[in-house]
């Protein structure tokens, strides 16, 4: 769970998950409800000082087990059943519980990390990672939690990400390999003095989506680094594709080639067909990878929205995608709704809950804008009550009192009227346009 969550979502997760023990740090420990489940506090650090700290004693003689040792399990745990459940936005909605199970992330391992490790001749145990992604998210779990320890590889783990400690890091154990963000990649840039990372052999970026401007800034600044993107979701135990470079293809602004395994179709929209390599279509996945199924409908935990559905055995993502001639995968949009802020999911239905409980706001919708440094920020259309004096400031103030820091709506706009399909439905795109039309001088709403 994210640790900056705010306590309201705490407990909405651990009622969503009914968790039989809870394990927090001592500082989030207190934005926990009253638990029938037993609290664990872990310590910031893994040094034993006291007899009486039980963590620590467990933790200690985990440690010091002999790895040959056989394990009694009083449980059999099969490859089907669940082993981690991270929350995602899906294509629409408010955030759901993807179920990944252990087979999951079998596959994640073989596929994502060791398969992209077998493609370089350099042995992976003599690689460096810096690890300044949240490990609550599947692009972090997956690859510094468990799959580089699969490999072997030394993981340097930062607390949290500031360019200056990142920067101290790299040049003191010489990481090899930095997996980043776009607004990471964007703070290295700007970096003053320009920074000589000269132990930098790889860089990844992934989560969000890069404009072509920043790929050929880096690729300016860092020319001997080998820049990659990759695809993945929390749906698909962040396996998807990953970025390859060769003497013959240097495609930075691909998300890479399917994984070994997994399979993928472009669909047309409207009529459902396949469509060739070139043409743009919704993306669809198939794979070992892909969450767990539920009566063969959905994978989310408690959740019975089909917007996600898995029709025979594929994943439909929501993203809109074309595949070149050579098999690079490229996302050129998506259908759903979620804002990607500095590579965290928002999605807009978790706000809009939020602010339509205020007794001065009548309606409201949520939508992403560009922002250069966060990717997309969440700006929120508020219709007031009749004679309201509500403000931006208010309003703002109002959501980041209930939702963690990553979520808080960082634009207000107020209108007369939220623009809704006969159905009801609110046209996110024409909010969207809005924006676009506003930053040249026009308005629409």
């Amino acid at each position: 769970m994210n640790p900056s969550s705010a306590p309201a979502e705490i407990a909405a997760r651990l009622r969503d998950t009914a968790p039989s023990l809870v394990l927090a740090s001592t500082h989030n420990a207190a934005k926990l409800p009253p638990l029938a489940a037993p609290l664990v506090l872990v310590p910031d650090t893994f040094q034993q000082q006291h007899d009486d700290d039980q963590f620590d004693f467990f933790f200690h003689a985990l440690l010091e087990t002999d790895p040959e040792t056989p394990v009694e399990m009083g449980v059999g745990v099969g490859q089907d059943d669940a082993a981690a459940v991270l929350y995602s936005s899906g294509t629409s909605g408010r955030s759901k519980g993807v179920v990944v199970t252990h087979r999951n992330l079998i596959a994640m391992v073989e596929l994502f990390v060791r398969f992209e490790a077998s493609q370089y001749t350099r042995p992976a145990r003599d690689n460096v990672y810096l690890a300044a992604l949240p490990m609550f998210h599947v692009y972090g779990l997956s690859l510094f939690a468990v799959g580089l320890l699969s490999l072997g590889c030394t993981v340097v783990v930062m607390r949290r990400f500031n360019v200056d400690d990142a920067v101290k890091a790299i040049r003191k154990y010489k990481v090899t390999h930095l997996p980043l963000v776009p607004p990471i990649m964007s703070a290295l840039l700007r970096a003053n003095p320009p920074l000589e990372l000269d132990s930098l052999l790889q860089v990844s970026s992934g989560a969000a989506p890069l404009n072509h401007t920043l790929i050929h800034h880096f690729l300016h600044a860092f020319p001997n680094v080998d820049f990659i993107q990759g695809y993945g979701m929390t749906e698909s135990t962040a396996v998807g594709t990953r970025g390859f470079n060769t003497c013959k293809h240097k495609k930075y602004a691909s998300v890479g080639l399917l994984a070994p395994n997994m399979h993928a179709k472009i669909v047309h929209l409207e009529s459902g067909s396949c469509l060739p390599p070139g043409s743009y279509g919704e993306l669809w996945l198939h794979g070992p990878a892909i969450m767990k199924e539920f009566c063969f409908v959905t994978g989310y935990l408690n959740d019975d929205d089909d917007a996600f559905t898995r029709k025979d055995g594929w994943l439909r993502t929501g993203d809109i995608a074309y595949f070149d001639s050579d098999g690079y995968l490229f996302i050129v949009g998506r259908l759903k709704d979620t804002i990607k802020y500095k590579g965290f999911q928002i999605a807009p239905a978790d706000l809009e809950a939020v602010l339509i409980r205020h007794p001065e706001i009548v309606d409201v919708a949520v939508t992403s804008d560009e922002d250069e440094e966060a990717g997309e920020i969440p700006v929120a259309f508020v219709v007031r009550k009749s004679g309201s004096t509500l403000s931006c400031t208010h309003v703002m103030e109002y959501v980041a009192k209930q939702v963690a820091s990553y979520k808080r709506v960082r634009k207000v706009i107020f209108v007369e009227a939220i623009p809704k399909s006969a159905a009801g439905k609110v046209l996110r795109r024409l909010l969207k346009d809005s924006l676009v039309d506003a930053s040249s001088g026009r308005s629409r709403l």
